[in-house]
């Protein structure tokens, strides 16, 4: 089914956007051209097998002026996230841009070169480093930097060392204390789901192109080559905190709980430069992302802004960070970080105004409006968060889902509400007519509303399917926040051409082996149907040979439980004896005859366990039931 052109009311929205708001400001194009030395010719990346894991010539269609299929502003973002290739910072400090949806950048020292965050994937932190070295020339890598425990930031870090080489003390590994854990923990936990919605947030199954996916705002798309990761070597743990590596004195900022759970910025006084890792990029972030997460804390990031600004503009010449391009210029560094500052504070402070005035989040998100200074600038824009789901996340964050009003406390889930509205409103092509109504007055999200509705009703039907794609494509027509568009789009693609499921990987092997004992036990845990579970009673003992670490598991009332327990404490129905914690993944996928496993005790206790978990579902429905 083909896609439709842009209504008119979407056209005159976009003509109005570019009259209201500050397209003559071009100094970001300025900054992201500046120091450019040499791009990746082609700019495509494959795997050893040939598979390409990374295409920025897609993008090549990001010229000109915005089509009326893309939000002016948000067309502007996305030129400006597709440029790439190496960069000048400073002399001694190169990023490549263009290659990941984050950066990579190289720190210069005495005999080899730092690099912070290596992309996602291994294949095109590979090219990167490839792309640096033949301009700057083949300086071994002396260290690697996290700044944050989110995989874009880690996960390509083969590409640029190796296990051996940080065993064999040549490169260090720096990163904020606890990133292992939260790194592992949000990519496992709830990595299923999330790595489906994210699907939808990246449009990562959609075309590239003026009718389709433009890019994300952050950057353009993820990568999708191998993920790893090299555990840290050095935990920074607090703030003030200064390394110096290779010659380099590198001075540190803790900012936990930010955009990410593990978070940290730094100086190097050398280079006058401040790292801001990914809490001031060129956009308003997510407080809550639409793929899913812990909800972020907005007052502690304005916070650790506020600090940066005290601690180091007055020493800075440049501020670069994880995603876009740099600011220069002590004056430009104090508007930017104050402005990026001011933007969380004021979402943060006016949203618990409005809440300890009666109002909820959906009420609060429609009626927020940001003040001038906020609104007009650039990379204060919602091209990755918005204001609106932002606020709804700060509502969340401290009254949860339920917004006080009773009739909403106990509401029917969509397959049993869903039939219920349609029949009082007439019948199933009663409604879809009111939608083609509403949608022809370009009334977009009233036509969604009711059209999901109908999907819950009868998700056959072909004419609401037929409408509801073509609402929701214009719903991302007019959407200037990049990852609305993608949901939207991918809303409409899988209403018409069926479910893509989820587009990439799930979670990393190299990452599934940094979990601990305790949060592999915890994966079991979250993977035990209860119901089936219910009528279970277990007590089985694991030994890990490779540490001799000793767990008592135990599965009553459906809720596996797990301690640590003395080898012969005996009771256990079954003693399951594992060469090293990687056969416990194994085991959880369901193989009990991998190598490495011994299993003494009754015979029954082991295949009982494992016949209660669940598999987690990459391709569940999200637009239909």
């Amino acid at each position: 089914m083909q896609q439709k052109p842009p209504a008119a009311v979407i056209e005159a929205s976009h003509r109005d956007r570019l009259t209201s708001l500050p397209f003559e400001d071009t100094r970001d194009f300025e900054d992201a051209d500046r120091g450019f030395i040499a791009a990746l010719e082609p700019c495509v990346v494959r795997a050893a097998d040939g598979t390409v894991v990374w295409d920025n010539d897609a993008y090549a269609f990001l010229e000109g002026d915005a089509p009326t299929s893309v939000h002016p502003s948000l067309w502007r973002q996305s030129q400006l996230c597709a440029k790439q290739g190496l960069y000048e910072v400073v002399p001694g400090i190169y990023q490549v841009r263009g290659l990941d949806i984050s950066n990579i950048s190289f720190i210069e020292g005495d005999t080899g070169v730092i690099v912070i965050d290596p992309l996602l994937s291994t294949e095109v932190a590979a090219a990167a480093l490839g792309l640096y070295r033949e301009h700057r020339g083949d300086r071994p890598v002396v260290a690697v930097i996290y700044t944050h425990s989110h995989g874009d930031h880690f996960g390509g870090v083969l590409g640029v060392t190796s296990q051996a080489d940080v065993d064999a003390g040549k490169v260090a590994v720096l990163a904020p204390e606890g990133f292992v854990e939260h790194a592992v923990q949000e990519n496992v936990y709830a990595g299923t789901a999330m790595t489906r919605r994210a699907t939808y947030m990246y449009g990562m199954g959609l075309a590239r192109g003026p009718q389709g996916q433009v890019g994300c705002g952050l950057g353009q798309v993820g990568s999708t080559g191998e993920v790893a990761m090299i555990v840290p070597t050095i935990d920074i743990r607090r703030t003030g905190e200064k390394h110096t590596i290779d010659g380099v004195e590198i001075e540190f900022q803790m900012a936990p709980g930010t955009e990410a759970p593990a978070e940290m910025h730094f100086y190097f006084p050398k280079f006058r430069a401040l790292c801001m890792a990914e809490n001031a990029t060129h956009n308003l972030h997510n407080l809550l992302t639409l793929r899913g997460a812990l909800v972020r804390d907005p007052h502690g990031w304005a916070g650790y802004l506020t600090e940066a600004i005290d601690t180091f503009a007055d020493r800075a010449d440049v501020v670069f960070a994880s995603h876009h391009w740099p600011t220069w210029g002590r004056e430009r560094i104090v508007e930017f970080l104050s402005l990026q500052r001011d933007l969380y504070a004021y979402l943060h402070d006016q949203t618990l105004r409005q809440l300890n005035q009666g109002y909820t989040g959906v009420e609060i998100a429609e009626q927020f409006q940001l003040p001038p200074a906020l609104e007009k600038a650039w990379h204060a824009r919602g091209y990755y968060g918005s204001v609106n789901h932002n606020v709804k996340a700060i509502y969340q964050r401290y009254m949860g889902w339920f917004d006080g009003n009773p009739g909403r406390l106990w509401p029917h889930p969509p397959e049993a509400l869903a039939p219920r509205y349609i029949e009082a409103m007439g019948g199933v092509d009663r409604v879809v007519e009111l939608a083609r109504k509403a949608s022809e007055e370009g009334d977009y999200r009233w036509a969604a509303t009711l059209l999901d509705h109908v999907m819950f009703t009868d998700a056959d039907h072909a004419a609401a399917r037929a409408l509801y794609a073509d609402t929701l494509e214009q719903l991302a027509y007019g959407a200037e926040n990049a990852t609305w568009r993608n949901f939207f789009l991918s809303g409409a693609r899988e209403l018409r051409d069926g479910k893509v499921g989820t587009v990439g990987q799930v979670t990393a092997p190299t990452m599934l082996a940094q979990l601990s004992p305790e949060q592999m036990f915890d994966v079991l845990a979250i993977s035990i149907n209860g119901p089936r579970a219910w009528d279970l009673d277990l007590a089985i003992d694991v030994t890990f040979l490779d540490t001799g670490d000793n767990y008592r598991l135990t599965l009553r009332n459906g809720v596996l439980v797990y301690r640590k327990a003395d080898a012969d404490e005996g009771s256990a129905r079954a003693t399951v004896k594992l060469a090293d914690k990687l056969r416990l993944l194994a085991l959880a996928s369901g193989d009990a005859t991998a190598p490495g496993v011994e299993v003494t005790g009754d015979a029954e206790a082991l295949p009982a366990l494992l016949a209660a978990l669940d598999r987690p579902d990459p391709n569940f429905d999200i637009v239909t039931p």
